[in-house]
């Protein structure tokens, strides 16, 4: 137990109704269990969704909320599928209904400011769904000053930054499932649970524009990555980190005009 975590699930109760007194913040970490290829844990979306709000929690003095670790469906061309065995999911229903459920329940603790940090790509529309619903129904309670601001970490990624951390070309955010970005954050952030010498260094997966149900296998690379991480460093992680966190607590401090 550690008084001044900005984790919540580390604090006690007591510590934790006084960090959220008097227009607190909470931030909730929203990551999926998902296959990362051979060469990651199948937490990644989790440890790093955790650990950017923590980062930003630092910057902003909110707390952060224990992380949903379920998320959506991997999809095809932008998680090498939900077929690929490890990946364990949620419906779209449940993800509204948790995004939902946490919204009302933070409301009930008297906060009023939340930011939810997604580090899975597709649980956004998911999340985006059930705080509207929540934010509705709190409105219909007598309850108007919430406010919600949904942040996908790599979104706060600038183009000066993707033009020097790939200086080889950049394929995509859809494409980096696996590849350099999670895979530098993991080296920064966890280097024990990244093996780089089993990286399956190929070329970006090759796509439709498109979806097809039930997805086609062969699509997806052997490996579940849909790009090649043997450029990642742990560097480049550092980089990666100071400037999205640096980027989500700016774009929280305008909204919440702290």
């Amino acid at each position: 137990m550690l008084r001044n975590s900005v984790y919540m699930e580390e604090l006690d109760a007591f510590t934790y109704r006084e960090k959220i007194a008097d227009e607190g913040m909470v931030l909730i970490p929203a990551g999926a269990i998902e296959q990362h290829g051979p060469h990651m844990p199948m937490n990644v979306d989790v440890l790093l969704s955790r650990t950017m709000a923590g980062a930003v929690a630092q910057e902003i003095s909110a707390v952060v909320a224990a992380p949903i670790v379920y998320g959506y469906k991997s999809q095809q061309r932008s998680g090498g599928g939900s077929h690929l065995t490890g990946t364990t999911s949620l419906d779209g229903a449940t993800i509204i209904d948790i995004a939902k459920s946490l919204t009302l329940e933070f409301a009930d603790h008297g906060v009023r400011r939340i930011g939810f940090v997604n580090g899975h790509f597709e649980n956004y529309q998911f999340l985006y769904e059930g705080v509207d619903l929540a934010i509705r129904e709190l409105k219909k309670s007598g309850v108007e000053d919430m406010k919600v601001v949904l942040l996908s970490y790599w979104d706060f990624v600038d183009d000066a930054t993707i033009s020097e951390l790939y200086p080889e070309g950049f394929t995509g955010w859809d494409l980096e499932h696996g590849g350099v970005l999670e895979t530098s954050l993991m080296l920064h952030l966890y280097p024990g649970m990244v093996d780089m010498s089993r990286v399956d260094d190929i070329p970006p997966a090759t796509l439709p524009n498109y979806d097809v149900l039930p997805v086609r296998p062969e699509l997806t690379p052997d490996s579940g990555c849909l790009s090649s991480a043997a450029n990642a460093t742990a560097e480049k992680g550092e980089i990666l980190l100071k400037r999205a966190s640096a980027g989500m607590a700016e774009a929280l401090q305008n909204e919440f005009r702290m």
